[in-house]
């Protein structure tokens, strides 16, 4: 089973021809299939899929300060990123992902008016992004705003069934009767 779904998900990976971001018409299917499927091993290629091309851009300078600000993340240097993230942001303010990466940064850092900001623009590119917001349900979570957390939890949970941590984060929160 696990050659099937490490081939399948090689196909999807390689099968994007070019670079894509949030306007990629594959999107479509992959969110109608990622709500249907109830093959946790397949929901998790589809997942990957989405957020691979979610990731991509077709400018080359975007592609590299991408891959830089996800150094700068892992190396906790958030200082750095929020700098990568702006540029990409300034580069193209139309790409979701500069933003959702910014806006995990600034959540990172307790920056949680800043992140709710790019969350915001995040959502206004791809209404669909769970990343954003489950994060921006996370954000609410810290803030001690529990019914909004629980808003967001079921949007991102709609957007893809399959986040079994922010369906225990409602869960928990449905079970403290904050809704």
């Amino acid at each position: 089973m696990r050659l099937i779904v490490k081939a399948v998900f090689l196909s999807l990976f390689l099968s994007t021809g070019s670079p894509a971001d949030q306007n990629d018409p594959q999107l479509d299917g992959l969110f109608d299939r990622l709500q249907t499927t109830q093959d946790a091993n397949e929901a998790q290629v589809i997942i990957q899929k989405i957020w691979f091309i979610w990731y991509q851009h077709e400018n080359q300078e975007i592609e590299y300060l991408m891959e830089q600000g996800e150094v700068s993340m892992r190396h906790a240097d958030y200082e750095e990123a929020i700098s990568i993230y702006t540029r990409v942001i300034a580069i193209d303010p139309d790409f979701a992902e500069g933003w959702n990466r910014r806006a995990t940064i600034y959540y990172l850092m307790g920056k949680y008016d800043l992140s709710t900001q790019d969350v915001e623009k995040t959502l206004a590119l791809e209404p669909r992004h769970f990343g954003a917001l489950s994060g921006q349900g996370l954000i609410y979570l810290r803030q001690e705003k529990p019914a909004r957390a629980v808003e967001y939890f079921r949007q991102a949970l709609e957007m893809n069934p399959h986040m079994s941590n922010i369906r225990q984060n409602l869960e928990a929160l449905e079970e403290d009767d904050v809704v």
